[in-house]
C-alpha cells in the first residue's frame, strides 16, 4: 500500500539539515560511539543453507538408486528426527521462500519446515550433490571408510574430479556459484531455506571466502550455514550450527 502524499513526513533541508546532522553528531560524541551491527546491503538475498538429514546407509550389493546422475538414498530415521528439529528451529522465522534439490532426501528434510510454514517447496536441481562418478551408488561410503590411495590423494589434493568419472572441479565450483547467484537475485531482500548436500555447502562456503576447496566439507547432517549475497558479493554469517540437534542422537 503507497502512502498519500500528505501522510509522509516533511523533507529536512537547507539549514534545518545541517541542524539536524549536527544535533546528531553531538548525541554520537555525548553517548559514545556503539560497536557496528551487520546490516545486510539493500537488495541482499539471506540464504539458510540446510545439509540435508542423515540418509540410509549403505550396504554391500544393495546400490542406492541413482536420480538425475547421483545417489538417491531416502532419510534414515535419524535424519527424519533431524528434519522435525530444523523445522522446530526455523517455522517461527520470516522465510519466504523454500528450496530443495532433485534428491529425494532434501524434499524428505524440508517437508515438515515447509508444511509448517504453508509453502511449497521449489525445485533447484542445480544445487544436487558433487558428481561422485563411479563412486556413486554408495560406493564413496566403502572407500572413505577403507581410506585407500585413492581417498588419501583425493583428500590431499581437495579435488572431487581425483574420482574416476567424477565431476570436474570447475565445473562444480561454476555451478554452485551460478545457482546461489540466480536465487539471490530472484529473491533480493528475502531469506531462502536452501536444503542441500554437503559437498555443495562446503563449495559455497569455500567460494565465499577465497578459502581451501575441502576447508569446509564438514558440514554436518541438518546443520545450518548462512550465506548473504548480493551479486557477486558474499559474506558468511554461519556455518554448521547444530544447536537444534542437541541430543537427537
Amino acid at each position: 500500500m503507497t502512502s498519500r502524499d500528505d501522510e509522509r513526513p516533511p523533507a529536512t533541508t537547507g539549514a534545518a539539515a545541517h541542524a539536524t546532522t549536527d544535533a546528531t553528531a553531538h548525541a554520537n560524541q555525548d553517548a559514545g560511539y556503539r560497536q557496528h551491527r551487520f546490516t545486510p546491503a539493500p537488495g541482499s538475498c539471506e540464504l539458510l543453507l540446510i545439509r540435508h538429514g542423515e540418509s540410509q546407509p549403505a550396504f554391500p550389493g544393495q546400490p542406492f538408486p541413482i536420480t538425475d546422475g547421483r545417489s538417491d538414498p531416502a532419510l534414515a530415521p535419524e535424519g527424519v528426527e533431524q528434519a522435525r528439529r530444523i523445522a522446530d528451529r526455523l517455522a517461527s522465522q520470516r522465510i519466504d521462500a523454500v528450496y530443495v534439490t532433485s534428491l529425494r532426501r532434501t524434499a524428505q528434510t524440508a517437508e515438515p519446515l515447509a508444511r509448517r510454514l504453508g509453502l511449497v517447496p521449489n525445485v533447484e536441481r542445480q544445487l544436487r550433490e558433487v558428481g561422485l562418478g563411479e563412486w556413486e551408488g554408495g560406493t564413496y561410503r566403502k572407500r572413505i571408510a577403507e581410506n585407500g590411495p585413492l581417498v588419501r590423494r583425493m583428500m590431499a589434493e581437495e579435488r572431487w574430479d581425483v574420482i574416476p568419472g567424477a565431476e570436474p572441479a570447475a565445473e562444480f565450483a561454476a555451478r554452485v556459484k551460478n545457482a546461489i547467484e540466480r536465487l539471490a537475485a530472484a529473491h533480493p531482500g528475502q531469506r531462502l531455506a536452501v536444503v542441500t548436500h554437503g559437498g555443495v555447502i562446503g563449495q559455497a562456503m569455500a567460494l565465499a571466502t577465497g578459502g581451501r576447496p575441502f576447508a569446509f566439507i564438514g558440514a554436518d547432517n541438518g546443520s545450518i550455514s548462512q550465506l548473504v549475497v548480493r551479486g557477486s558479493e558474499w559474506v558468511v554469517r554461519g556455518f554448521n550450527d547444530t544447536a537444534h540437534l542437541n541430543g537427537s542422537e
